[in-house]
């Protein structure tokens, strides 16, 4: 009996908690922090139609196929790769370039903190259109 109502009494903080926890606020993309985390990108990105730069033009990244820009020299493992850019795959990709796409040339560690990506990826929706 005494165990019981132990189980009931951790049961109960588990429900209480996730009580608490889905009641929170979501923080929303903020593209404009997103703006200062792309100037870390800026280096060898473009937002424009060209540019004398080391990565890939980013304007229309989304909704793009990785490695399919024909004017930009990709990696055999960045055409191979078979990805649709979109907000998933664009958080997994800059979170650890490598991990996501072994091979691949980007030299950037990535960018562990969750916010940044998604304000980054929230500013690339607005401007890389």
């Amino acid at each position: 009996m005494r165990l019981a109502g132990g189980w009931w009494f951790v049961g109960s903080g588990v429900v209480v908690a996730f009580v608490v926890a889905s009641t929170l606020p979501v923080r929303a993309a903020d593209p404009e922090k997103g703006k200062v985390v792309f100037e870390r990108c800026a280096p060898c990105h473009s937002l424009g139609d060209s540019g004398d730069y080391d990565g890939p033009i980013l304007k229309g990244v989304i909704g793009r196929k990785a490695g399919s820009l024909e004017d930009y020299r990709y990696s055999a493992a960045m055409k191979r790769s078979d990805v649709m850019w979109d907000a998933t795959t664009l958080d997994k990709y800059v979170t650890d370039p490598q991990a996501f796409i072994p091979g691949n040339r980007m030299a950037f560690a990535g960018i562990s903190d969750k916010a940044e990506r998604d304000d980054l990826i929230a500013y690339l929706a607005v401007a890389a259109r």
